[in-house]
């Protein structure tokens, strides 16, 4: 059962006894709780204009206790602090806070929903297939919603790449049966939340309300029905969080706390984007607090995670939006960013509530950082290294994916080309369990992979084969199976609408009747696989066997105990090539024929391998 009452935008409605010296209460964050969560103990940031002069005060309420309260640097905070044990029922606290007169707050607790509930926080896993999308470019359902009253951005700009487009969540509701015809089985928008910025708010990575969803997409509301309605049709929602930063019109910047609550140097200083200090063992002071100290860009203050008021606020709202909307899995921005000692108790807090919840990180490598790097950010083999011990379960793979694009732009090698994939997928070994990881093509923030191949149909293909058959979670970014492309600089057109959102679309690629030739070829080609995959749980759990590369082919199999076995094999050549077969006799012993999983074609016998140029092969064997 949803609960939807109460608006959780803000709660200034339940204060009472508002009057001349009376102290305003304009919010508090968390803006409702829930009785029964494993930890009891619950931490109230009140914000107000002169609020710090009062005392608080809480009336009898059974099972629940005002362990304290406490006064911030700012005169407009207190943070109160309260322990609801097993015995509280759902209802409203009355927390009074006394200054020349009296006000009254109603705060609500309510009822869980979420254990038990099999339809909620499903988690993400490797039987799934994301779908990769920006609200703001996918697809207007609701124009009314295109301008928001009173917002910063106030208009809206299609030929614009930094402006709002006027997609939102019930556009991408409105074709949930075009991804479910693809083979999707999971959404992850980037993030919802409201950014109330005057510019490039649309991308949702400079929050400005951790409470709210951004009114361009919906309501908070909106969003709970959104995930209710996907978990309806079987897609399960990732929920794309950022503990590193927020927008600088966010209320808790604009009107501080403390000074502590944020990274604040004498004058703007942006980040080295280096990682690789937090475990380098010969790091140079300043560097290390270059990486995590600094903001991430200018309009992005950077929260003090060390500070434990802070800490708890943001464990306690990505806790928060779990219970609320019943999302099944959490992409966390920008993971490396955030103070190493918060990560492991934020990751520890939420698993510990939600051992269910699917989650993975932002762990974006450069070239020459290896997979041990980005392995270091994952459960892993590893001992603690400076104190951390990372319990993310998995990462998005950035190695494997440069390393993809690597085998199919670069000319084969002896450690070059596509034996460089093979060398990332060998690392596995650093992971506790890399089938946890998310692979991928392209994303929001790289060049899509259309481009990136010279738009090489036959290229894509063979990339789309790798990402439909390898070890990990695949996910596809909007567009890619229409064949949309571009790069991210200079004018970040790898953003742009998906063609047909919009109702004055001249092309509406949503419809086989309105893609072009070639852009219903890819799409009947991701569709096949992903379809595939989906209904052959080998691809998903069968164990990975590899064969180190030769002349430029890389031949892996995914096999299973039932005696299921897929045969990959990827041409990197730039001419057809004939691999005979009994090199890999090992995981062929047994079979004798084989399908084409593609073109559905009998092989008759395992002799020879005949992979045009730059193509994968897909056998089920038989």
């Amino acid at each position: 059962m949803l609960l939807l009452a109460g608006s959780p935008l803000r709660a200034t409605a339940t204060a009472h006894g508002a009057g001349p010296g009376t102290p305003p209460i304009s919010r508090i964050d968390p803006t409702f709780w829930w009785v029964g969560m494993k930890n009891p103990k619950l931490q109230l940031l009140v914000h107000g204009p002169g609020l710090a002069a009062s005392q608080v005060t809480l009336a009898s309420y059974p099972g629940v206790t005002l362990d304290s309260f406490q006064r911030l640097e700012s005169p407009n905070y207190l943070v109160v602090n309260l322990t609801i044990d097993t015995a509280a029922k759902p209802g409203k606290l009355q927390l009074e806070f006394k200054g020349k007169r009296k006000t009254t707050y109603a705060y609500e607790l309510r009822a869980r929903t979420t254990p038990g509930d099999k339809t909620k926080v499903q988690g993400i896993s490797s039987a799934d297939f994301i779908y990769l999308l920006m609200p703001d470019r996918f697809a207007n359902g609701d124009p009314t919603n295109d301008v928001v009253k009173g917002n910063r951005a106030r208009t809206i700009a299609r030929d614009s790449m930094y402006d709002r487009h006027g997609g939102d969540l019930k556009g991408i509701e409105q074709h949930f049966d075009y991804l479910k015809e693809l083979g999707v089985t999971a959404i992850w928008p980037t993030p919802v939340v409201d950014n109330n910025m005057p510019k490039a708010g649309y991308h949702g990575y400079a929050l400005t309300d951790y409470y709210a969803v951004d009114p361009h997409y919906g309501s908070n509301e909106d969003y709970v029905r959104f995930v209710q309605h996907a978990h309806e049709q079987g897609l399960k929602v990732v929920h794309d969080v950022v503990l590193n930063h927020i927008g600088s019109f966010n209320y808790l910047w604009l009107d501080q706390p403390a000074k502590d609550w944020f990274h604040q140097w004498p004058t703007f200083t942006r980040g080295n984007y280096r990682n690789g200090t937090v475990n380098d063992p010969h790091v140079a002071v300043l560097d290390r607090q270059l990486f995590s100290t600094t903001w991430f860009d200018t309009t992005m203050p950077d929260p003090a995670q060390e500070n434990p008021l802070v800490a708890t606020y943001l464990i306690q709202n990505f806790l928060w939006w779990v219970e609320y909307t019943g999302v099944d899995g959490y992409r966390v921005d920008t993971y490396t960013y955030s103070d190493p000692t918060f990560l492991m108790n934020w990751g520890k807090a939420i698993l510990e509530e939600y051992p269910q919840l699917g989650m993975f990180g932002e762990t974006w490598m450069q070239q020459g950082e290896g997979v041990a790097q980005q392995a270091f950010w994952t459960r892993n083999v590893f001992p603690p290294i400076n104190g951390f011990k990372s319990n993310l379960p998995g990462a998005l793979d950035f190695m494997l994916r440069m390393t993809l694009v690597e085998s199919l732009t670069k000319p084969v090698g002896f450690d070059e080309g596509v034996s460089r994939l093979y060398y990332a997928v060998q690392g596995d070994w650093m992971y506790e369990d890399a089938s946890r990881n998310v692979i991928f093509l392209d994303n929001h923030d790289v060049d899509r992979i259309f481009s990136v191949l010279g738009e090489d149909v036959n290229k894509q293909k063979m990339a789309l084969a790798w990402l439909l058959t390898e070890r990990g979670i695949p996910q596809l970014y909007y567009g890619t199976e229409v064949l949309m492309k571009n790069f991210s600089r200079p004018d970040g057109l790898l953003r742009e609408d998906f063609p047909g959102g919009w109702p004055t679309d001249p092309k509406n690629a949503f419809t086989a009747a309105g893609r072009t030739p070639a852009q219903h070829d890819m799409h009947t080609y991701v569709r096949k696989l992903a379809t595939y995959r989906k209904t052959h749980p080998v691809l998903h759990t069968g164990q990975l066997t590899h064969f180190v590369p030769e002349d430029g082919v890389y031949t892996y199999f995914r096999h299973d105990t039932q005696g299921h076995t897929v045969l990959v094999m990827l041409n990197c050549n730039p001419a057809a090539k004939t691999v005979p077969l009994n090199r890999f006799a090992e995981r062929l012993r047994g079979y004798t024929a084989a399908r084409d999983v593609l073109t559905e074609a009998v092989v008759p016998n395992l002799q020879t391998a005949t992979v045009p140029a730059f193509t994968a092969l897909v056998w089920e064997l038989r």
